[in-house]
């Protein structure tokens, strides 16, 4: 009794040390981001004032605009773009399809140094300049995969055989996908687009090489500023993003409920 007391502490004590070195460092920026001291050094005392002065801040909103924009548009491309193949990979065969199939984890196992100098590189010999579209594209690149490998991992566990049964019935091979197939889809296409997403406007090094001086991401700020000094502005900030982020998984976590209750009722 004495030894299962003691690894339950044990394993409870393994568990609590995990949670605090994952998110020590979160709560330290929201603490700094309430102290009256520019320099995150130490807290001297409480004040709002970077919540009002960081909307005040050009460089940082400028910054922050850019990197909502990369990552809502290079999500929507990237989820449309992976979807689309992630179904032709699952239902058509066709020469190199085994190939492509290999191709498509190219860009999630290699180093992001060397897939950003390769962008680099194709940008140049292409003359296209670095700006604001040179990184939508890199986003999209690398973003692709996680949206085919997500949609295609959910295609496996959806039968195939209500696809037919709606062609059996006369329906179009479009409105069967349409009808029948894409909202079954929806939950893997979803979880697709929120990997993207996350990984876009948390990119630090492949934007770097692909991005040019008119269109610096909000972690590129955040870096450039690493140099000089971390204000608590961009604690503030970061505060409100995770703010954001924590009121988002608490109304799905929500709808989630509500959903499972209703069809617990039917």
């Amino acid at each position: 009794m004495e030894k299962s007391n003691s690894g339950s502490l044990w394993k409870n004590s393994l568990i609590g040390l995990v949670f605090v070195f994952l998110y020590l460092p979160i709560l330290v920026i929201v603490v700094f981001s309430f102290n009256t001291s520019k320099l995150n050094i130490l807290f001297k005392g409480f004040t709002t004032k970077w919540y009002y002065l960081v909307f005040q801040n050009v460089q940082i909103m400028s910054a922050l605009e850019n990197t909502l924009i990369v990552g809502i548009v290079s999500t929507a491309l990237a989820t449309v773009i992976g979807t689309v193949g992630a179904v032709a990979m699952n239902k058509y065969d066709f020469p190199g399809k085994a190939v492509l199939d290999k191709v498509l984890y190219i860009p999630i196992v290699i180093p992001e140094v060397v897939l950003g100098i390769a962008l680099l590189s194709i940008y140049s010999l292409a003359g296209i300049p670095l700006s604001l579209f040179s990184l939508i594209l890199a986003h999209v690149t690398f973003c692709i995969p996680f949206v085919v490998l997500t949609v295609r991992s959910r295609l496996i566990g959806i039968d195939q055989t209500l696809e037919e049964a709606a062609l059996d019935l006369g329906a179009t091979p479009f409105k069967a996908f349409m009808q029948v197939m894409l909202p079954l889809l929806i939950p893997g296409i979803i979880s697709g687009a929120g990997f993207s997403f996350a990984l876009s406007i948390d990119d630090v090094i492949i934007s770097f090489f692909t991005t040019g001086p008119a269109s610096t991401t909000f972690p590129l700020q955040v870096y450039a500023m690493v140099k000089t000094g971390i204000t608590p502005e961009i604690n503030a900030i970061s505060t409100l993003m995770m703010l954001v982020i924590v009121l988002g998984i608490a109304v799905n976590a929500v709808f989630q409920v509500r959903r499972i209750k209703r069809s617990k009722g039917k």
